[in-house]
């Protein structure tokens, strides 16, 4: 069950940076001569490694229209009402992001503005072998057009029939991928990457994966964009005596159950409170499902810290930097100035982290191993460029010229200086 820390323990043991890329030498080996076999031999090297690795040798990688329409048939109507509702509400909170194109500042001769430019194409990794989710395609793809991207390419490997979940296909409608590829693995984090004979190359790839695909993530970052090298699951609750025990147990459970390296964290002054959820924590796990996937986590990446304040909690969670934290206490929203660190906040007793998985609108692709320090859960910025401007007329630059040179031959650029000077003489 989940262990007992001090402060000082839970410090130590999760707060601590790690300089390493988390990514075992093997994997990155193999990660890497899978990418310069795509890079160099395109679709025979994709397909090559999708018959080694998913058991299939679909010659078609493109899902075409018939088997979308197919597919949708497949899928319950309940499920269809639901993946509609969700990205509704996920559309109208993103939509609220959009930056425009502005003018910065306005003088006389002068004007400096940005202009907020989307990708031209976007690549979406969406996991599809032994498990699914539709919520990471309504999450990565509904930003993107809201962007104003011109095309988003969805990749994901087959299932053991040859052929895409139905639900993967539908919500992908839903959310406006414009084309789906049959392929996994690093194989197609190359084909995006690099582009192949079927395949156009993207400008930035997003989505979740194992450690191949999040390796590969890592190895073409610079090819194109990427949104993030994900780890673990994690849910920090900072919770006081007014909590309730069962959901605070069944919220870690929530995230213990992603893998047996989630990080679930409990902080909280109440030692009745303590007691409490470990015994709801021995029930509900009886019951669930993944058990020994969950029972894993509690047992090797968890904790529970008895806090001397919820000042001490906050403080606590401020150094871990929790892709998730939920807020269970007296008066939740009053809490909000405390907290430095977080990839996405729930508060209250009735926000649990499903909801923000799912349903709620705000977006569940976060920043996990302290990476919210700096950084951000994914957004419609992802997915935009800025792009400043600068206009001076001749009297604007003649008023800056001796500033200007000056700092040129400071720094010995004589060539620099010169294309200022060359405007203005005889």
């Amino acid at each position: 069950m989940m262990k007992r820390l001090t402060s000082a323990q839970f410090l130590e043991q999760f707060c601590t940076r790690n300089s390493d890329s988390g990514f075992d030498a093997e994997v990155l080996q193999t990660v890497s001569a899978i990418l310069q076999d795509v890079r160099l031999n395109k679709d025979e090297a994709v397909r090559k490694y999708t018959a080694k690795f998913d058991s299939t040798t679909a010659n078609q990688l493109l899902v075409t229209e018939a088997e979308i329409q197919d597919a949708k048939t497949k899928v319950a109507p309940e499920t269809m009402a639901a993946l509609q509702k969700a990205a509704a509400n996920i559309r109208a909170f993103h939509e609220k992001q959009a930056s425009p194109s502005r003018i910065m500042t306005a003088e006389d001769g002068k004007q400096l503005g940005q202009i907020v430019l989307p990708m031209e194409r976007i690549g979406i990794y969406v996991p599809g072998g032994k498990a699914v989710y539709p919520s990471t395609i309504l999450m990565n793809a509904i930003p993107a057009r809201l962007a104003g991207v011109q095309e988003i390419i969805m990749v994901t490997p087959v299932k053991d029939n040859g052929a895409i979940a139905p639900v993967l296909v539908a919500a992908a409608e839903i959310a406006g991928v414009d084309k789906i590829y049959k392929i996994g693995g690093a194989q197609a984090i190359g084909a995006l990457a690099y582009g192949t004979e079927t395949i156009a190359p993207v400008d930035k790839i997003v989505g979740p994966g194992n450690a191949y695909v999040a390796a590969a993530k890592m190895l073409v970052f610079g090819q194109v964009g990427i949104d993030m090298i994900a780890g673990p699951s994690e849910v920090a609750i900072i919770a006081d005596e007014t909590a309730d025990p069962a959901f605070v147990a069944a919220d870690l459970l929530a995230q213990a159950e992603h893998d047996e390296n989630a990080r679930v964290v409990l902080l909280t002054n109440s030692e009745v409170l303590i007691q409490s959820v470990e015994r709801e924590l021995e029930s509900q796990l009886e019951k669930l499902p993944r058990k020994a996937i969950a029972q894993e986590a509690l047992n090797g990446n968890s904790a529970i810290v008895r806090t001397d304040s919820l000042e001490e909690s906050f403080a606590l969670s401020n150094s871990f930097a929790p892709e998730h934290l939920e807020v269970q206490t007296s008066n939740p929203q009053a809490q909000l100035g405390k907290i430095k660190h977080a990839g996405s906040v729930f508060l209250g007793s009735y926000a649990p982290t499903a909801l923000g998985d799912y349903y709620g609108g705000t977006n569940h692709v976060l920043p996990t191993n302290g990476t919210a320090r700096f950084s951000s859960g994914l957004s419609v910025d992802d997915f935009i460029k800025k792009t400043t401007y600068t206009y001076y007329d001749k009297q604007a630059l003649k008023q800056s010229q001796e500033s200007v040179v000056q700092l040129t031959e400071e720094e010995q650029l004589a060539g620099h200086g010169e294309s200022i000077n060359i405007r203005f003489k005889e």
